[in-house]
């Protein structure tokens, strides 16, 4: 059976060639330096779906050793244009099924806009990469939209109980908040949450 679109590079590729990418705000998510200020140390974080890097570069910034993962070769071009930060690294790669080097080697995953846009039943795959990413005690930092579900997806919907089910197996609520911060357009569209991974 073929990949779905949204499981092929080339389904990416073509949404950056066309500029038909408007999860893309060409600025870091107002949302992530706020989260940034709940977490007491960094660390080494991983960042699926990164695109054009912007929370990748923003992460650096902060001090933590940031890699970015995707798999549409044109939007690491252009993440990597940007040029070389000492604590940044981009790597070309599937997420949903994680390069071996990239096991245990995470303190941190921030996630934003990455889990909407995967085909639903993916998701368990997605839980599944995010845990084995993570080292013991690992956190997971993640934006979600609280009102999804154009009527040609991505992104795709779900509820905060939906995120529970799959996300409850193998991690933990530590907390959970509403942003102060946001991309105009989205005020009250956002719920952030910060899990621990089960060991």
């Amino acid at each position: 059976m073929p990949a779905a679109p949204l499981d092929n590079p080339a389904y990416w590729e073509s949404r950056y060639r066309m500029g038909d990418a408007p999860w893309n705000r060409g600025i870091p998510s107002p949302a992530l330096e706020e989260a940034l200020l709940r977490l007491s140390r960094t660390g080494r974080v991983l960042v699926p779906g990164c695109g054009h890097g912007h929370d990748v570069r923003l992460l650096a910034e902060h001090g933590w050793d940031a890699v970015g993962i995707d798999f549409a070769p044109i939007a690491l071009a252009e993440a990597r244009s940007h040029g070389d930060h000492p604590r940044v690294e981009y790597e070309n790669a599937d997420f949903l099924a994680l390069p071996e080097k990239l096991s245990g080697a995470f303190d941190l995953i921030w996630e934003h806009t990455c889990f909407c846009a995967i085909p639903p039943e993916r998701r368990e795959d997605y839980v599944r990469s995010a845990h084995r990413a993570l080292r013991p005690g690992g956190k997971f930092l993640g934006i979600f939209f609280l009102a999804t579900g154009p009527l040609e997806p991505p992104p795709y919907s779900f509820t905060l109980d939906e995120l529970d089910s799959f996300f409850s197996p193998r991690f933990l609520i530590e907390a959970e908040w509403l942003p102060s911060c946001c991309y105009p357009g989205r005020e009250g569209e956002e719920i952030l949450r910060l899990l621990t991974r089960k060991d």
